[in-house]
């Protein structure tokens, strides 16, 4: 099994003793990340007031050309940044103009997700139905929802949607809108989206397989759908001189979704990262046979007994159910062995970070529980 430990010097070098299992939780960054970072810096005190025309004229083009020859857009422009998804949902949401908003969704989505649409039922301005991930399409089907929303990857379970297109079907610029969060699915496995870019909406980030870290969110936007959010800042302020005097316009792109100042520096490391990939000859699926290849050597050698949620799937970490999830990962955490759980499912994840010798470490310390 080939290693690239050479690109994640810094980081390994920081906690050496480290086995770091959670790649699906909080990817470990490689040292181009670092690269990206300090060239924020620099040009943020080399251009001054002056540095926005670099990050919006280079910075920002080149961090869309990447996310779109990911997902093949045709179009680069139907992308926007946001520091986190979060902010994009609720432009989303604001662009639909239905009280209460209809919504559907899976009884499996992120804690951000379901934390908010539970608040919009408290509120009376939403009204959800979450139902399993199998029964969605079927239920859209029914017309009788606005917003459908549904993770491309399980964050809980690793079960993979397969659905998209048949949504895509049923979406138009009227409603109902259909919205993807491709957090556990962007750069983990390979997404084309050209067939369906013109229908859906799509939601991602540096923060776990793109290896950036944190505030480099984004958005892909549907032409047609949502030309007026009513959240909004002034970043995505259109100066359409058709219009009257004192209307507020909106830029004619996914800019349209911008909110106020934001803080560049993921969208820089971002880009330094894909950049070194490109450098490095390495693809989604090349990341995810590396992956692949140290999942399926676990399986083989797994020394403890639980419940696999997620044979044969994609996703880039491995779901085992047991009552004693909660313990084995304190006691691993103890033993610096870094993996994660949600409720009574443990999950290790996989990343280009690690090699033979490191499963060999997390197999030693599982057989110690």
């Amino acid at each position: 099994m080939k290693s690239y430990k050479h690109l994640f010097q810094r980081v390994i070098a920081a906690a050496p003793e480290r086995l770091h299992f959670a790649a699906h939780s909080h990817h470990l960054w490689p040292d181009a990340s670092y690269v990206g970072q300090l060239a924020a810096w620099e040009d943020g005190v080399r251009l001054a007031d002056r540095k926005w025309e670099r990050v919006m004229g280079e910075i920002w083009p080149a961090a869309q050309h990447h996310v779109a020859a990911e997902l093949g857009l045709p179009d680069s422009s139907t992308i926007v940044f946001a520091p986190n998804t979060h902010e994009l949902l609720l432009r989303i949401a604001s662009a639909l103009p239905q009280r209460p908003l209809r919504i559907l969704t899976s009884d499996g989505e992120f804690h951000s997700f379901r934390r908010q649409s539970a608040r919009w039922e408290e509120a009376g301005t939403g009204q959800v139905t979450r139902v399993p991930l199998a029964s969605l399409v079927e239920t859209a089907r029914s017309g009788a929802y606005d917003l459908i929303f549904v993770s491309q990857v399980q964050f809980g379970t690793g079960h993979v949607f397969d659905g998209m297109e048949e949504l895509a079907a049923l979406a138009r610029p009227e409603g109902p809108w259909v919205v993807i969060d491709g957090y556990h699915g962007f750069m983990a496995m390979e997404t084309d989206l050209s067939a369906v870019a013109d229908r859906v909406f799509y939601l991602a980030g540096g923060y776990k397989y793109a290896m950036a870290g944190e505030g480099c969110a984004f958005l892909h936007a549907p032409p047609g759908h949502g030309p007026r959010p009513e959240i909004t800042g002034w970043y995505a302020e259109f100066d359409d001189l058709s219009l009257p005097p004192g209307s507020i316009g909106y830029a004619p792109d996914a800019r349209r979704f911008l909110g106020a100042t934001f803080d560049p520096s993921g969208i820089y490391r971002f880009v330094a990262v894909r950049d070194m990939l490109r450098q490095e000859g390495l693809r989604t699926a090349d990341i995810a046979a590396h992956a692949g290849a140290l999942r399926d050597a676990l399986l083989a050698a797994l020394p403890i007994e639980a419940e696999l949620l997620n044979p044969g799937s994609p996703a880039r970490f491995l779901a085992l159910r047991s009552p004693h999830a909660a313990r084995w990962k304190a006691q691993l955490e103890a033993e610096d062995v870094i993996v994660d759980v949600r409720g009574d499912v443990l999950r290790i994840g996989f990343g280009l970070y690690q090699d033979a010798r490191d499963l060999d470490g997390l197999v030693a310390a599982l057989r110690s529980l």
